[in-house]
């Protein structure tokens, strides 16, 4: 993961860099890519802060037509429309926006999707990735011995794949080429000889800012140095079998990059967001990877007007996806935090300003996109079928489990790094660890499940998700784990089965 204020890599998740060429020598990254920004300019007097806003109403093109109209007199500037799902963004720097365009009628909700205005530039407070701490010649042998078991060279340093069965399922079928996982991220280097030949251009578009820009190479990494956290969820999925680094879940499906971070701060933002989920939608995305919470509110709570809306907005556009056949998936989020607790306590919120301490309910206040309705919710273990530290759990707020890592969960020789080896731009490799990484997981036996019946809708695979998962049960002695040996809060249903997803 790579943002200390999303789900991308809050301070628990720290990677180990892994820079290899084809004899496991070492090289450094590749140059960085350049930032730009991408908000466009509004053409309104500057009153206040320009902020961006979600305006969402009657889904008809009457209503939205008339919406558009008042938005124009209240100060604002329309930059999309997605008319099916009644979702406006807007620009505007009037501090009484969202105020007089609320009373509109037709519009449902209204609010900014941000704190921090338009253009504002920030540093992503992140660790660098660093080389894994083996010596060359473990790594020759680790790479001739997987090289003589048919395996690819960094498989033994992939304990997460066995865990999951997904080696066996790979020899077995490692996914159709007619479905495709889109990630929802920070980009994804489609120039890696490990993602290359499934990367689906056609379905892969930068969203930053709510329109989506399909222009060659737009969905790749701002900064390879910094927006890592897509590409090496990418390899999780579906790194190919191709002699070269790792194996992802379902090497033989498609990937596609749908890009919402932005750049400089790589924040998330709903507009950004809601023109992914759309976006997938409209172009035969069969599966979701969310891995982060939408910026800047960990927790988006309904009684305020702002947040509502964020609410709103993402939720039509996630159930316009899974009504065009699309299984979202998301990360629980690593903050160790009870998600069926009757208060938490935010501290992070709103982490594109100055974050304010408050006390919120689960049961109105939802960490989106994960509680959203319909939405796989994923938390993370290690290599001892652990519930990972930091991960977030939660009696029926989680439905299943992944390997995600944990550095207290060792793993024996090769590997004896905790946490999760996939992709990194640039021809790399790393370790990471965090509910980000055990996302993908599940996305990818998704995947498999999508190539096994692919007739099946959403909600099925859903269901044959957590039919299929295995459950270790509540660990003993361990109060935080609450339900039964079928259901439980560390792993919901249990931790998904790659295997039986292609065999049944």
């Amino acid at each position: 993961m790579a943002h200390p204020r999303s789900r991308r890599l809050r301070a628990l998740a720290l990677p180990l860099g892994l820079a290899l060429t084809a004899s496991l020598g070492f090289l450094p990254n590749a140059a960085t890519a350049a930032s730009q920004d991408s908000a466009p300019a509004a053409a309104v007097p500057a009153s206040g802060p320009l902020l961006s806003y979600v305006v969402n109403t009657t889904p008809d093109h009457a209503t939205v037509g008339k919406v558009k109209k008042a938005i124009a007199k209240a100060g604002g500037k329309v930059i999309v429309a997605h008319e099916r799902i009644g979702v406006i963004v807007v620009h505007s720097a009037d501090p009484q926006f969202a105020a007089s365009i609320r009373t509109v009628p037709g519009v449902q909700s209204a609010g900014a999707s941000r704190t921090a205005p338009l253009k504002a530039s920030g540093t992503t407070d992140v660790g660098k990735p660093q080389k894994v701490d083996l010596p060359k010649s473990q790594l020759k042998a680790a790479a001739a011995a997987a090289a003589a078991n048919g395996k690819e060279p960094l498989e033994p340093l992939q304990w997460d794949l066995p865990a999951i069965k997904a080696d066996k399922a790979a020899k077995v079928n490692p996914g159709s080429r007619n479905v495709t996982v889109g990630i929802i991220d920070t980009g994804v280097d489609d120039t890696h000889p490990d993602l290359k030949a499934n990367f689906s251009a056609k379905q892969s578009a930068n969203c930053v800012g709510g329109v989506a820009d399909t222009s060659k190479g737009s969905w790749r990494p701002w900064d390879p140095d910094e927006d890592y956290h897509g590409t090496h969820v990418a390899g999780t999925i579906a790194a190919a079998r191709n002699g070269v680094g790792v194996a992802g879940v379902a090497p033989g499906v498609k990937i596609s990059a749908i890009k919402v971070s932005e750049p400089k701060t790589a924040l998330f933002y709903a507009e950004s967001v809601v023109c992914a989920f759309v976006f997938a939608a409209d172009h035969g995305v069969e599966v979701t990877n969310n891995s982060y919470y939408v910026d800047p509110w960990m927790f988006n709570c309904k009684d305020d007007a702002d947040q509502a809306a964020i609410i709103d907005a993402v939720g039509r556009a996630a159930r316009y996806a899974q009504g065009k056949g699309v299984l979202n998936v998301a990360a629980a989020g690593n903050s160790g935090l009870d998600l069926a607790a009757e208060k938490l306590t935010d501290t992070g919120s709103p982490n594109d300003s100055t974050p304010v301490e408050r006390t919120i309910s689960p049961k109105t206040c939802w960490d989106v996109p994960t509680q959203l309705p319909g939405t796989v919710t994923v938390s993370a273990t290690g290599v001892q079928r652990a519930k990972s530290y930091y991960s977030n759990f939660g009696l029926g707020q989680i439905d299943v489990a992944a390997p995600g890592g944990d550095s207290k969960q060792v793993p024996e020789l090769p590997a004896k790094n905790g946490n999760i080896l996939s992709t990194m731009p640039g021809g790399d490799w790393a370790y990471l660890a965090g509910t980000s990484m055990a996302t993908p997981h599940v996305a990818g036996v998704a995947a498999l499940l999508k190539s096994t019946h692919p007739k099946s809708s959403p909600q099925e695979i859903q269901w044959l998700l957590k039919q299929q998962a295995d459950n270790p049960g509540c660990p003993s002695g361990d109060a935080t784990c609450t339900g039964t040996k079928h259901l439980n809060s560390h792993y919901g249903y249990g931790i998904v089965n790659a295997l039986k997803a292609v065999k049944s």
